[in-house]
């Protein structure tokens, strides 16, 4: 099965903004450092509507600023 999404995570750009580090964002919204780190490098198969509110909270930002589909 392959990936045929395109849909991009900047997580990492988001954080370096705001000099906080990947660990500190899962403690603050309750996930394992695993799975942000899996969000955060685009491995992700799913996001849960509540798990995208808190990053979105807690980095006061839009969904739009962490996610984007790439052009073909």
């Amino acid at each position: 099965m392959t990936d045929d999404h395109r849909v991009t995570v900047h997580l990492d750009t988001l954080l370096e903004e705001r000099g906080m580090t990947l660990t500190e964002l899962a403690d603050r919204i309750g996930i394992t450092l695993a799975n942000a780190s899996i969000l955060k490098n685009g491995r992700a198969r799913a996001i849960r509507f509540s798990t995208l509110t808190a990053i979105c909270d807690v980095l006061e930002c839009q969904p739009g600023d962490l996610l984007r589909v790439t052009e073909r």
